[in-house]
């Protein structure tokens, strides 16, 4: 494992936006604390929840407890972090998600490269009882936020880190701008839209033709997936959600960027799992390859119709708003304007 590192600056955002989950909260903020390389600052940023925000607070005088500067949702939550971050790297860990001991330190290893603008690990699921559905592919453990079958198995180039686990140079969001919320999460969206990390990453790119993300297994967090999300109406509805929010990122980003580890995944990890899974039903055990013979073929249909269904809708309504008639703000314009207001923890 890398040795720790002298003089480096790491601020850890975490995003919270309800007290259902304070112990799955209170596991992430603990396993900050047991970092072998401790960061420089801890972010707590509540989403537009005060009393949440006040309760944090009160149990955490050490961390930096704010509120939201921007809509409610995940990447309003992650710009405001980001603008009070004074670190030269921010990195990210979900609120249901725990990280191991090594975990920060493994990830700042990657950037003794200076062409590494970011860093994103490993995602294990920790399922609650009474635990993974025999049904859900490997393939398609995406739809609950975690590291896939399909993804290298070794530190590796990619297109874009998995949210829940990733970091990125502080300079970086100087040179893009923040995450654009038009493509993730919100607390009004009727589905699990997401897909902001994917937009950032290509617009970085374009923006820095030689930059590079790099994927560093080594780097592990354990992510909390309640039952709530072990069942079939949530995957649908996931995938659907994901085929939406890759066309938003195609709109912005160009369908080539936007799509390309997807055209790799269905034609090579999908393919294969179709495979496996069909040549399994008449063994032992049949009948779960069955079921993740069908959820294959229904997971990879639903994200395909949402992205068909939501480029129909742009096209309708134009891409210049949110759907509702909103203007959808440039989340560089976001990021000039946060510097200015002095949020950005970097210029106090």
């Amino acid at each position: 494992m890398p040795e720790a590192r002298q003089g480096v600056r790491a601020s850890v955002v975490v995003c919270v936006y309800t007290e259902r989950r304070l112990p799955q909260i209170r596991a992430a903020l603990d396993s900050i604390a047991r970092q072998t390389m401790p960061p420089s600052q801890v972010i707590v940023v509540a989403d537009h929840n005060p009393a949440l925000c006040d309760r944090l607070a009160a149990e955490y005088p050490d961390h930096e407890v704010i509120s939201s500067k921007f809509e409610k949702g995940l990447s309003g939550a992650r710009n405001t972090g980001i603008g009070h971050a004074a670190g030269d790297f921010v990195v990210f860990l979900d609120d249901d998600a725990r990280a191991q001991p090594q975990w920060l330190e493994t990830l700042l290893a990657s950037y003794d490269d200076e062409s590494v603008l970011g860093v994103g690990g490993l995602v294990l699921a920790d399922w609650s009882p009474p635990g993974w559905p025999a049904w859900l592919p490997e393939e398609f453990l995406w739809v609950v936020g975690c590291s896939y079958r399909g993804q290298p198995e070794v530190k590796a180039e990619v297109r874009n880190p998995i949210g829940a686990n990733m970091s990125f140079r502080r300079s970086a969001f100087d040179q893009a701008g923040l995450f654009d919320s038009s493509v993730g999460r919100t607390l009004t969206s009727s589905r699990p839209l997401g897909c902001e990390e994917t937009e950032f990453s290509i617009r970085l790119r374009r923006l820095s033709p030689d930059a590079r993300v790099i994927y560093e297994p080594r780097a592990v967090v354990y992510h909390y997936v309640d039952q709530s999300r072990a069942t079939w109406r949530y995957f649908l509805g996931r995938c659907r959600a994901e085929g939406c929010s890759k066309a938003r990122v195609s709109r912005l980003s160009g369908a080539s960027a936007a799509l390309s580890s997807e055209r790799s995944y269905v034609t090579h990890t999908i393919i294969q799992a179709l495979r496996r899974e069909l040549s399994g039903v008449f063994r032992p055990g049949g009948k779960d390859s069955m079921k993740r013979l069908v959820a294959l073929s229904l997971g990879t249909l639903s994200a395909t119709a949402g992205y068909i269904e939501e480029m129909v809708l742009q096209n309708i309504r134009g891409f210049g708003n949110n759907g509702n008639g909103d203007t959808i703000p440039d989340p560089v314009s976001m990021h000039q304007s946060l510097g200015q207001a002095g949020v950005d923890g970097s210029r106090e």
